[in-house]
Formats: structure tokens, C-alpha cells, sequence
């Protein structure tokens, strides 16, 4: 009885939503969180309103000393009350050509086993992190999703773009074949571009590379850092991860867990969804790579392969380059 009661509380608390003032450039600035939401998450959702990035963000409240310096803690485990006001200081980086605050780089991408990655994607309360992204982000289309076609959701930092290297112009840095494998998938797939870095820093980059306006394909929509959510792994802490549920949330009648599949150098992206995702092959030193790189070739016949198919996440895509023409027609038929 003590322990059921002890855990209704506990649950009570990380559930509860908690109604923040924040307080930064001399204006006030209204944040509604929950206790099971990260201080990383709280930043997150400071950066929607005021654009200053969660990395340049330093929170002040004097009663919980450095606390909200650790990304990693839960709301609920720090003793904040609502209507708390606190203090933010942090400035915005306007027209900036390169993003010097993006995330250090990550190179030993974890496997999480397969029961843990689908302890996270049941969780609850990951279920209501995504329930809550989905009614506070937009998703802003630059051409209307087509009826029929399948979903391919793109990551850039070193799936389509290497990040880390240095040029004179930024087409040095890009993928080879992109606007080829692009062209390709437009015939059977909307294509979205998803990015662990700001909006701006998206359309910059895809812009740079004439993602944006090719008259070959065109792109669905854009989204950012702040459609991911964080979730947390026993074995490796908290993590940010991009929930394809919020697509299909917001585009029900045209994209499911059926007819996606996400292309990231990074697995941990789609433990939300691990039955949709691609690890691709990281386009790292483009100078010394460029022109052996076949990557995005091989992918487009993968992609035209199974374009046929009535449920892509039947399909285990880590074994994608074993797929051959003869799979579709087997599977067709079986």
C-alpha cells in the first residue's frame, strides 16, 4: 500500500505541469513544462520563444544554485514551484554563416538492445512528451504533400553534408549525387529535411546547396532542433531523439509508420521509431571522400525498390544493401 501510494505520488509530480516566467531581455515570457520534461527541454522551449539557443542559454534562480546548468536532470527532481520567475541570460546569433553552437560531434553512435529500445519507444512518458511536441510545433510546408506517395525523411549534418570540413564554397561539402538521389525519390516519396540544429541554420545550408528551389524535386518541409523530444535510456542517460509520430500526427491522411522511412547517421534519432530508420553511412572529409563516395547511388536503388511495397517497416533496414529487385517481387507475391 505505502509503495502504490508512494508511486501514485511520484507520478503525480513528474506529470504535473509547472508555469514558468522567464525573464530576459527585459521582457517577461510565459514557459509551460511538466516535471517529467528535462532542464534541456525547458531551454528547448525557451529558444521557441525567445530564439536565443539552448546552448547560449544560462538560467538564473537563486534558490536551487547551479542546478539548471545540468541538461540531464528532470524538472522534478529540482524543487521548482510554479509560477517560479527566473532569470535567462543569453544572447541570439544573427547572420551567422556557420553554426558554431551546434552539439560537439558524435562519432561513437550507441546501439541500444533491442528491449531497451523498445522500453523507450512504450514508455508513457515518452508517449506524452510526443503528445505534448505535437501540439506545440508547427510544421511549416513549402509544397503540399502528395496523395499515394511515401514519406522519406532526411537528416543533413553528414547524411547529406559534411559539416566539419572547410570550403571556399559549401557544393564542396556536399554529398555526392544528391541532387540526383533527390530527383529519384521525388517520384515515389515527399521528402522532408530533418535537422538536430535551428531553422536557420536549415534553410541556410540547403539553400547554400540548392536543395530549395531545384526544379527537379521539391522539398515538403523543413523542421528543426525543436521538434525533437528527449528521452531516457538506463544504459545511457538522456538523449534527444526525432519522432516521426509528429509527422504522422500532423499529416494523418497522408504518412503512417507504413509508408516512412528516415535516413540518419545517427540511430539513437529514430529509437521512436526504430522500424523506420536507415543508418547511413556518415559523409565525413569530404575532400578525401568525394569521389568514391556511392552512398546516395546505392540508396536510390533501395529506395525505388521498395517504393512498391505496401508496409515499409516490415522491412529490416539494416540489412538494406542485401535488398535486390528479387525481394520486392517475392514479398509481392508471398
Amino acid at each position: 500500500m505505502a509503495a502504490d501510494a508512494a508511486a501514485t505520488a511520484s507520478s503525480s509530480v513528474t506529470e504535473e505541469e509547472l508555469t514558468l516566467t522567464v525573464k530576459w531581455s527585459g521582457k517577461e515570457y510565459t514557459v509551460r513544462v511538466c516535471g517529467d520534461d528535462s532542464v534541456a527541454e525547458l531551454k528547448r522551449r525557451i529558444c521557441e520563444m525567445t530564439n536565443v539557443l539552448p546552448q547560449r542559454q544560462k538560467l538564473l534562480y537563486p534558490k536551487i544554485g547551479n542546478k539548471l546548468s545540468d541538461d540531464s536532470l528532470l524538472l522534478s527532481q529540482i524543487p521548482l514551484k510554479s509560477s517560479l520567475k527566473m532569470t535567462m541570460i543569453g544572447t541570439v546569433e544573427d547572420d551567422i554563416i556557420v553554426d558554431p553552437v551546434e552539439a560537439p560531434e558524435i562519432i561513437d553512435d550507441f546501439e541500444l538492445g533491442q528491449d531497451e529500445a523498445v522500453d523507450i519507444k512504450d514508455k508513457e512518458v515518452n508517449k506524452q512528451k510526443l503528445k505534448r511536441r505535437i501540439d506545440q510545433y508547427k510544421i511549416e510546408l513549402k509544397a503540399p504533400c502528395r496523395k499515394g506517395k511515401k514519406l522519406l525523411v532526411l537528416d543533413i549534418d553528414y547524411t547529406l553534408f559534411d559539416h566539419r570540413s572547410s570550403a571556399e564554397n559549401p557544393l564542396q561539402l556536399m554529398r555526392p549525387y544528391l541532387h540526383e538521389f533527390l530527383t529519384a525519390a521525388y517520384a515515389e516519396y515527399d521528402i522532408m529535411i530533418w535537422s538536430a540544429t535551428r531553422m536557420k541554420w536549415v534553410e541556410l545550408k540547403m539553400g547554400q546547396l540548392g536543395v530549395l528551389n531545384n526544379p527537379n524535386y521539391k522539398i515538403t518541409a523543413l523542421l528543426d532542433h525543436l521538434a525533437m523530444i528527449t528521452v531516457q535510456s538506463d544504459s545511457r542517460g538522456l538523449f534527444d531523439c526525432k519522432p516521426l509520430g509528429l509527422i504522422w500526427a500532423k499529416f494523418p491522411e497522408f504518412y503512417s509508420s507504413k509508408n516512412t522511412i528516415m535516413f540518419d547517421d545517427l540511430r539513437r534519432n529514430f529509437v521512436m521509431n526504430p522500424q523506420n530508420g536507415l543508418t547511413i553511412k556518415p559523409f565525413r572529409k569530404a575532400h578525401a571522400n568525394r569521389d568514391t563516395d556511392q552512398e546516395l547511388v546505392k540508396l536510390t536503388r533501395y529506395l525505388l525498390a521498395i517504393a512498391e511495397l505496401d508496409d515499409l517497416s516490415a522491412l529490416d533496414h539494416s540489412n538494406w544493401q542485401l535488398f535486390t529487385d528479387d525481394n520486392v517481387k517475392r514479398r509481392r507475391h508471398a
